[in-house]
């Protein structure tokens, strides 16, 4: 019997092929132990951690081998992070603690240890961040598997290869043929089990937890795998071995199709596949639209390596450099120093090989702590705390040392340099004052430093409403549409029972953006939109139309970005787009 199961749609595309079930989680015993045991306990733990430690060595040690076309460097970056999970002193000491004070046995004390670790991510505001607590559930996971002796969860696809296809709906069909394509469907997957996946046949994957920005995403949209996540039963309700598909456009997985089902999809896919090939060759093409208008497409990055992927999609530069990536992970106090910031970010402009970089300083604070133990719980909206530039200035040291190694790093190249969430003229003129001191600093220690711009994120309504004193300090503004929405609408993101409220279409959202870019182009300022509605195509025509000309997103999304530019006609979509930001309900005229 045919039926669907819906997720989220996180990497584009069309995968058809029988599901290959990932072994679920690990059985752990609940008992208490001798005191005489303690040691004993503790050491069991602390091998299944060094064994995991040396089987991410040895796959970092792979990925160096395979070269960035094999081996995206999300991986890579995220066996970095797994690798930090296993090293925090929380971790450790926390199950320490568990098996000396209440006599737990070495799983159930890792347990007890990750299920506190994870309540602190749920609390996270941020996105990304809070959905780090899968890399932490998988680091204990893995964990408990060396201790119990068990074997990795991706069964080995020896006899499996791919199909196209045509032949994919003659097996359905026959369903005699031992040349299968093959789909994993798992109740998550580890970066580990992602880079097995990669040297594997697997054609897509479906998942039962994971968001927009899990790691699972990240990778599946740099390997360009079609893949659904947060289904959050899916690897319940298929059987092995049983027909799917998965609609990776949609979010949707489709259980033992009917053959006129698996014929629309098997032509979809072949579809796919000739518009993947379409954009691959607008890589070179100028973003200019119809009647001659030159659009900038740039790309938003975590690391330095990015920019190899920055490059390869076309990107024309980098729009926002998170900066923010380079102090996570770390333990107390251990922030990055000037001189690891410089190479960092000198690493990033090198790799644009001579193309703009855009860096963000710091974006941290209450809601992304840098470490568990700089949480500060007390704050009943995080949100609306100490992050970003109010974190930054509150430490003028740390701001410091960031500016200075960023103006030495722009010498290598064309930098900018970004400020995020700034509503107060006091912030502004603060901010500007310790970047004049950062260079005074530099010129007393007789260290070159480079040329900057100096840009602000528009991102709190206060903000869009004070444009002009905004515009008087900086020489360009960049539209974080992530946090405007969130401000504007007064919805939380993380909590569910409101997102559906969440609405980039929303008639006070769409003046504040419209609003933005208008004074910006009336100023002859430089304005650019960096939150998800720069990436998606849905929103390209509006954006045109209200007169933006700078694009950043993530570099998977530039060429389809591109083809709408390259379809649009600016002087035709100016007066539509004014009757879009006029109406009450603007999705209506939104096709």
């Amino acid at each position: 019997m045919t039926f669907s199961i819906h997720g989220l749609a996180v990497a584009r595309g069309i995968a058809i092929g029988r599901a290959v079930l990932m072994a679920g989680r690990v059985d752990v015993a609940h008992y208490f132990i001798d005191a005489g045991q303690v040691e004993a306990e503790i050491a069991r733990v602390r091998d299944g951690r060094n064994a995991v430690i040396d089987e991410i060595h040895r796959l970092q040690q792979t990925i160096t081998a395979m070269g960035p076309k094999e081996a995206p460097h999300e991986l890579g970056a995220l066996l970095d992070v797994h690798l930090m999970l296993l090293q925090d002193e929380d971790l450790v000491e926390g199950v320490k603690r568990w098996i000396t004070e209440r006599l737990y046995n070495a799983e159930w004390a890792l347990m007890t240890q990750l299920e506190l670790l994870s309540r602190q991510f749920d609390e996270m505001e941020d996105e990304y961040l809070r959905e780090r607590k899968a890399d932490l559930e998988q680091v204990a996971e893995r964990i408990l598997r060396y201790m119990k002796g068990v074997a990795s969860p991706i069964p080995p696809p020896s006899a499996a290869r791919r199909s196209s296809p045509a032949r994919q709906q003659d097996m359905l069909l026959t369903d005699d043929s031992v040349d299968v394509p093959l789909v994993l469907v798992a109740h998550d997957l580890s970066p580990a089990d992602m880079l097995q996946f990669k040297q594997s046949v697997f054609a897509g994957f479906v998942t039962d937890v994971g968001g927009k920005t899990s790691h699972t995403a990240i990778v599946a949209r740099s390997m360009d795998i079609p893949a659904v996540v947060g289904t959050r039963s899916g690897s319940q309700l298929v059987r092995q071995d049983d027909w799917v598909i998965i609609d990776g456009d949609a979010g949707v997985m489709i259980v033992d199709p009917s053959p006129i089902i698996l014929a629309e999809y098997g032509f979809k896919q072949r579809q796919g596949e000739l518009e993947r090939g379409r954009l691959a060759r607008l890589r070179h093409t100028p973003a200019v639209t119809m009647d001659g208008q030159k659009i900038e497409l740039l790309a938003n990055i975590e690391m330095p390596e990015d920019a190899a992927a920055a490059l390869n999609a076309g990107a024309v530069g980098v729009g926002l450099f998170r900066s923010e990536f380079l102090f996570m992970g770390r333990n107390k106090g251990d922030t990055p120093g000037e001189e690891e910031q410089y190479q960092a970010y000198k690493r990033a402009i090198e790799g644009m090989q001579g193309l703009p970089v855009t860096i963000r300083t710091i974006d941290v604070g209450a809601d992304k702590p840098l470490d568990a133990a700089m949480r500060d719980d007390t704050h009943l909206n995080p949100a609306l705390g100490l992050r970003a530039i109010r974190w930054s200035l509150a430490d003028p040291a740390m701001f410091l040392t960031q500016l200075r190694a960023i103006l030495r790093a722009a010498v290598h190249g064309k930098v900018s340099l970004l400020v995020p969430m700034l509503a107060h003229a006091s912030e502004i003129r603060q901010t500007v004052s310790l970047v004049d001191f950062a260079r005074a600093e530099l010129d007393n220690r007789g260290v070159t430093y480079g040329p900057v711009e100096l840009g602000a994120m528009i991102e709190i309504p206060a903000a869009a409403l004070t444009l002009k004193t905004f515009l008087k300090y900086f020489d360009f503004l960049s539209i974080g549409t992530n946090d405007l929405i969130q401000y504007t609408l007064a919805i939380d993101r993380a909590d569910e029972s409101v997102a559906h409220l969440y609405d980039p279409l929303h008639p006070a959202v769409l003046n504040l953006v419209a609003q933005t870019i208008a004074e910006c182009n009336a100023q002859g300022k430089g304005v650019s939109v960096c939150g998800e509605m720069a990436g998606d195509t849905t929103f390209t025509r509006l954006l045109l139309g209200l007169g933006l000309r700078s694009f950043s997103m993530h570099p998977a999304q530039i060429l389809a970005v591109k083809q709408e530019v390259l379809r649009a006609d600016v002087q035709r979509l100016a007066p539509w787009a004014q009757q879009v930001i006029a109406a009450e309900d603007p999705s209506a005229l939104i096709g």
